[in-house]
């Protein structure tokens, strides 16, 4: 009945930048800045991500480097001293990494990096090898879509199905990402099913109603 939403794969990168366990320090912040990201996958094998480096896991050394008194590096967490004294990216990264599959919708990765308070996901295929990554700019994509392209969809999977015997009185308008349904029609108990129902079309930033029964309008 509905479009088929974004997966992670209509929207990653597939060129990506990795690292092995023994990469050390300095070739991790070169190939950071050399490719302007913040993270690192890191593999092992043929390619399957076995944690992930960012910039966060690399601080703690430059935070040894201007306080180096023990007495106080006791008093930090334990994680921090261990990387702060560590020199490859088997020592530094954060294991197990987390991934998402390529087939996993926009909202799923979403909910995977806002849960896990990451920026960015290594995309990885059943045996856990590497085949792209998706970040957080990737998945806001979905927003850039066209908005008579939204409304097509509003009227042809939702507001046709909804309101089949109405269809033809109720107008979809869609304007920055908006959604304006206007018109008649004759349940209003099932305003809040559309609701629920435009908010989930990919692309839809928020749903408005000027609807009112047909009883109403003789």
């Amino acid at each position: 009945m509905y479009g088929t939403p974004h997966t992670v794969s209509d929207v990653m990168t597939q060129t990506v930048a990795a690292i092995g366990r023994r990469a050390p320090f300095k070739e991790i912040v070169q190939l950071m800045q050399d490719w302007k990201v913040s993270a690192l996958p890191v593999i092992e094998g043929e390619g399957r991500v076995v944690g992930v480096v960012s910039e966060a896991d690399l601080l703690p050394k430059e935070e040894l480097r201007d306080d180096p008194d023990a007495a106080y590096l006791q008093l930090r967490q334990p994680v921090d001293v261990a990387k702060a004294g560590a020199a490859t990216a088997g020592d530094l990264m954060s294991a197990p990494a987390l991934t998402v599959r390529a087939n996993a919708t926009v909202a799923e990765a979403a909910r995977i990096m806002a849960r896990g308070g990451v920026k960015r996901l290594p995309v990885v295929d059943e045996a856990g090898l590497l085949q792209g990554i998706v970040s957080r700019a990737d998945l806001l994509k979905v927003f850039l879509r066209d908005d008579e392209d939204i409304a097509d969809e509003v009227r042809r999977e939702i507001v046709s199905h909804l309101f089949p015997l109405s269809s033809a009185a109720v107008q979809v308008e869609v304007r920055d990402g908006v959604v304006t349904l206007t018109g008649r029609i004759r349940d209003s108990a099932l305003v809040p099913v559309a609701a629920r129902l435009v908010r989930a079309v990919e692309g839809v930033v928020d749903v408005q109603f000027d609807l009112a029964h047909e009883t109403t309008m003789r």
